[in-house]
């Protein structure tokens, strides 16, 4: 598989980074962390902005190699950045700051078209437009497609829904989905906000005072208890599930989950697609057995792989889903589940006990 590699070493006043990271070239990988945590050093120094000692590869071009003398200045490193703030051009429309970027490739080593990259942002209604009168979320999609419009072989993004407000946010996430499934370019993602990294990463890179704190697929890092994403009110697991049906009477879709059936609102993906869901841990439930008579439809038998003593009234529970009894039940993908430690103590839970979870809301976060 090709691979991102990175070993990165830097020494500010009152700041230290030191990270090693192996990461998947392909899909996308979320640097997630604290403000001040090193993440957009890391960021920097894979794009040759910021001189860190060390080794930076990718798919076996190296960039950078201390100890051979290697520096490949940023120009020559076939990337394409999006910070923050878009920076376009003022003075020209959008098609002028899309082909900005288009010109920076020899017309041969064009690997995105113009027209794809405008469809796969959305954006081919603005072309005509000046920028200074666009929406923070437009603004952060043309500039997304002038990085594309360079070719890059590896797609850096430093927080690019930091300036927006949450509608606009919520505008742009879609794009960046799509981006993700089908630019077929790697992307390494910065952010300090949950949902984005619950959304968007594939790969997670968990950072905390310029080290590396755990780094893997993201649904397994969220439910893990040994790591503070556990810890947090919003704690909650990612699942990747695939829609199975359409309930039309009642607008809803039904996704498959370990074999078992999760319904959540009516969604647009076919029948068939993966999707993604994100289920708090505080919307889960335990029973015993399952029960007959109650409102909360989406009940899962699943069973108790780790318990966590939060403090003198909560627990937590790692729940590990499965088929049912005899079907490899606790074999599925991972569940998190907060209760009181009155409620657990009366129902007796101990780790490797089959239970039932009762989940009281589900979100759709999209494709994967």
């Amino acid at each position: 598989m090709a691979e991102l590699s990175a070993e990165l070493r830097v020494r500010y006043a009152g700041f230290s980074l030191d990270v090693a990271l192996r990461l998947p070239a392909t899909g996308m990988t979320v640097l997630l962390g604290p403000s001040g945590c090193g993440k957009t050093t890391v960021l920097r120094a894979l794009a040759g902005l910021a001189r860190a000692q060390g080794r930076v590869q990718l798919d076996g071009e190296v960039w950078q190699d201390d100890s051979r003398r290697v520096f490949v200045p940023t120009h020559r490193r076939a990337i394409g950045h999006v910070f923050q703030e878009a920076s376009l051009f003022a003075h020209m429309d959008v098609r002028d700051n899309l082909n900005y970027g288009r010109r920076r490739v020899a017309r041969q080593a064009q690997q995105v078209g113009f027209d794809e990259a405008v469809d796969l942002l959305g954006i081919g209604h603005l072309l005509d437009r000046r920028t200074q009168g666009l929406s923070g979320g437009e603004r952060q999609r043309i500039a997304i497609a002038r990085a594309l419009l360079t070719s890059p072989r590896l797609l850096l993004m430093d927080e690019p829904l930091s300036a927006l407000d949450a509608m606009r946010k919520a505008e742009i996430l879609p794009f960046l989905e799509r981006l993700n499934r089908e630019a077929q370019v790697p992307i390494v993602y910065v952010t300090h906000a949950l949902e984005e990294a619950a959304r968007l990463a594939d790969h997670l890179v968990l950072m905390e005072a310029g080290r590396v704190r755990a780094s893997g697929a993201a649904g397994a890092l969220f439910s893990r208890l040994d790591l503070p994403l556990s810890g947090l009110d919003e704690a909650a697991s990612v699942i990747e599930a695939v829609v199975a049906a359409h309930d039309e009477a009642y607008g809803q879709s039904g996704l498959d989950v370990a074999g078992q059936r999760l319904w959540v609102g009516r969604c647009q993906a076919l029948v068939g697609q993966h999707v993604r869901v994100r289920v708090l841990a505080r919307d889960v439930s335990i029973a015993l057995s399952r029960a007959s008579d109650s409102s909360i439809t989406n009940i899962l038998p699943a069973r108790i792989e780790c318990i966590r003593v939060d403090g003198a009234d909560t627990v937590t529970l790692r729940l590990a889903l499965g088929a049912g009894p005899g079907d490899a039940l606790g074999q599925g993908p991972a569940l998190l589940a907060r209760l009181t430690r009155r409620s657990a103590d009366a129902l007796h839970l101990r780790e490797g006990m089959p239970v039932h979870a009762q989940v009281k809301g589900v979100a759709l976060m999209g494709t994967p």
